[in-house]
């Protein structure tokens, strides 16, 4: 199993390499020939993701029995006390570090894609939210009900997916993650835009690094576990997450990564993790929050104040709660109070989308990464032994 990890890791990495290279190589042409290719693969992870969440959390909360109903309060209280601290440490160390950062704002120049040759359209049978939503309602009620039959098909389903995860979505992971870097690397996303934010990008991983080391100390104290054991496994989830900038799309790795790792009961990992890919979105909340800031400075000369950031934070966490686990499904999902509570105009919105975008790849992988801390304290808690 170690094996078959390291050579996942080392296949995305060589992904992301080749993509790069590719990219910045290619010609109209070549990338023509590529971009539908990259449609049919993200439309074919994305067509199985609501299933997997169907397939994972539904059984999952049938073998939970009595716990379910609580577990899924604590999951999702956890996963807004983590977003709303994370974002309550990014609003500090912006008002401390922002004002000293001589922040430029270019991002023109960028060379534009060609238009898709065809496209093959896979329409998802469910939305990420109707899927979370369905497999909450029906795994409670069979709990509720004790229906034996139905959590027999639920579990049979489990194994179906699982197969369709480990046989198909992993295997075409690194040529998805391939093509997508080509694509930026055409573009000029990597070679252009990012020395532009290079000092606040920087700054925001740094941040990533430090709240995923705190959910996981806390997480440790409480299971009375050491929490290396779980996250060193998480390297294929982390460079699956760079690569695709979808916590729903990297949910069959994380998975993958954390059966691996042995720590958590099947049970707490088949139901934590499925829903934290939805609902815990830490690392794009601190990243928001310490850009919106950034873009304000940029554009109206001034950072908002505490009051106006502390009223934005509580907002923001219940938006990232039920965000989709797109790209960019966060900042998408928080447009409205971008603009109502902090006043940002049409340019606004832009940036804080051009800049969010550079990065979210990054958040991404602290989102999923962080989904193992909120596992293995659930795991503390309801864990029956």
């Amino acid at each position: 199993m170690e094996k078959k990890g390291d050579t996942l890791i080392l296949k995305l990495i060589i992904a992301v390499i080749i993509g790069i290279v590719v990219g910045l190589f290619a010609n109209e042409r070549v990338i023509s020939i590529i971009l539908p290719i990259k449609f049919f693969l993200g439309e074919l992870i994305f067509f199985a993701v609501p299933l997997i969440i169907i397939g994972f959390i539904a059984p999952s909360i049938t073998q939970l029995k009595t716990n379910a109903s609580k577990m899924l309060g604590t999951m999702i209280s956890l996963s807004y006390i983590s977003s709303v601290g994370a974002a309550l440490m990014s609003t500090i160390a912006g008002f401390i570090i922002i004002p000293k950062l001589h922040i430029v704002s270019d991002v023109e120049g960028l060379k534009e894609l060609p238009k898709i040759l065809f496209k093959v359209q896979i329409p998802p049978a469910i939305s990420v939210m109707g899927a979370l939503v369905l497999s909450l309602l029906i795994g409670l009620s069979v709990v509720w009900t004790q229906a034996k039959q139905i959590e027999g098909i639920l579990m049979e389903f489990n194994k179906i997916m699982l197969e369709i995860v480990n046989k198909i979505i992993i295997p075409i992971l690194p040529i998805f993650i391939a093509i997508t870097f080509a694509a930026l690397a055409y573009e000029g996303s990597i070679t252009k835009q990012f020395p532009v934010f290079l000092k606040v990008i920087l700054i925001v991983l740094i941040g990533h690094y430090v709240w995923i080391a705190l959910l996981y100390t806390i997480a440790g104290i409480i299971s009375k576990q050491n929490p290396w054991k779980l996250l060193k496994h998480y390297g294929p989830a982390y460079l699956t997450a760079v690569g695709t900038m979808s916590s729903a799309a990297t949910l069959p790795v994380s998975l993958n990564c954390v059966k691996k790792a042995g720590v958590l009961d099947d049970e707490i990992t088949n139901f934590a993790i499925p829903l934290g890919a939805t609902t815990h979105l830490c690392g794009s909340v601190l990243t928001e929050t310490f850009f919106v800031m950034v873009v304000s400075q940029i554009l109206y000369g001034s950072l908002p104040s505490f009051g106006t950031m502390i009223l934005f934070i509580v907002l923001l966490g219940i938006f990232a709660v039920g965000a989709p686990g797109v790209p960019g499904g966060t900042v998408l999902a928080s447009l409205g109070i971008i603009i109502s509570v902090l006043g940002f105009d049409e340019n606004g919105t832009a940036l804080i989308l051009t800049i969010f975008a550079l990065q979210d790849s990054f958040g991404t992988a602290c989102n999923i990464t962080g989904d193992g801390a909120l596992a293995l304290i659930l795991n503390g808690i309801f864990k029956k032994k």
